[in-house]
């Protein structure tokens, strides 16, 4: 296979909540195979998300749990060239595959969302979104579906490499980039730019509640990494990070007023992704491992 795509919906703001997996194998710039399931994540569905994709706990009743998916995963990912738009995906599978106690497929990873920005000078800084960029290249698809997703994701990619003339292990060599090294000499409030050479380089991160590490820190870990840092959530946030708190806590009272107004704007269709400090930090440790990190 040239590469495999992939794309995840998940039950609630936990990312490793997997609900509907959707894979697409790409060959010769055609698609050769796909596979989807959807998955019982034995956990809470947010109304929220079930408001972006439509899957509901009854409509997973009877579905397999992640765990018994993981062969299928195996054998579409072990060895290849895995796309996904954003970090997110990779994220989640990494940290489902943890809960369920089974080792990760050996994957090389490439986001499609990074290619973007490179190839289009109009979604450079922003608007690099699944659905923006399938827009700008002309290719129509339902998004919030994972296959339907997945294979948007592996378009982006075609479309890029038509015109850059670009191979997929081209890419891959582009996306190496110097490493980071200056030092912060940024204090409290948190506010920062991002590393632009950074893998995450685009995204807006704000954090609330009471993280386990100081904010400073934390603050610095993703602005190497490229995030964007600011003080309160806007129309131009694309991660909250909330302190571990429980994510039972999340469904019920206790919300920050910077979680409720991020919960709005999901709500309105900003993609703006939700993140435990776990998650956070599996992000952060993801990252370092991207080229350009």
């Amino acid at each position: 296979m040239d590469f495999i795509a992939i794309d995840v919906e998940t039950a609630n703001p936990d990312v490793a909540s997997i609900c509907q997996v959707g894979i697409a194998a790409f060959l010769d710039r055609e698609i050769v195979d796909e596979w989807q399931s959807l998955v019982d994540p034995q956990d809470w569905f947010s109304p929220h998300n079930v408001a972006i994709h439509g899957i509901t706990a009854d409509m997973v009743r009877g579905a397999p749990a992640f765990a018994e998916i993981v062969p299928h995963l195996h054998q579409y990912l072990d060895g290849r060239v895995v796309v996904s738009h954003t970090p997110f995906d990779r994220i989640a599978i990494h940290r489902a595959f943890d809960l369920c106690g089974h080792g990760k497929p050996q994957s090389i990873w490439l986001d499609s969302a990074r290619v973007a920005r490179r190839t289009w000078k109009e979604v450079a800084k922003r608007g690099y979104g699944l659905a923006n960029v399938c827009q700008m290249i002309g290719y129509e698809f339902t998004h919030h579906n994972a296959l339907e997703d997945a294979k948007a994701a592996g378009q982006i990619i075609l479309a890029a490499m038509k015109i850059t003339g670009l191979s997929v292990q081209d890419w891959l060599r582009q996306m190496d980039q110097p490493r980071y090294s200056q030092r912060s000499r940024w204090g409290k409030p948190v506010a920062r730019p991002g590393n632009p050479d950074g893998p995450l380089y685009g995204e807006v991160l704000v954090f609330t509640g009471q993280l386990r590490m100081p904010r400073e820190k934390a603050a610095e870990m993703a602005a190497r990494l490229g995030c964007e840092i600011a003080d309160n959530v806007t129309r131009r946030t694309t991660i909250l990070v909330i302190g571990d708190q429980g994510h039972s806590s999340l469904d019920g009272r206790g919300k920050s007023t910077k979680l409720r107004r991020a919960e709005q704007l999901i709500a309105a269709g900003q993609p703006l992704r939700i993140l435990t400090e776990a998650d956070f930090l599996q992000m952060v440790n993801l990252g370092k491992l991207l080229p350009g990190a």
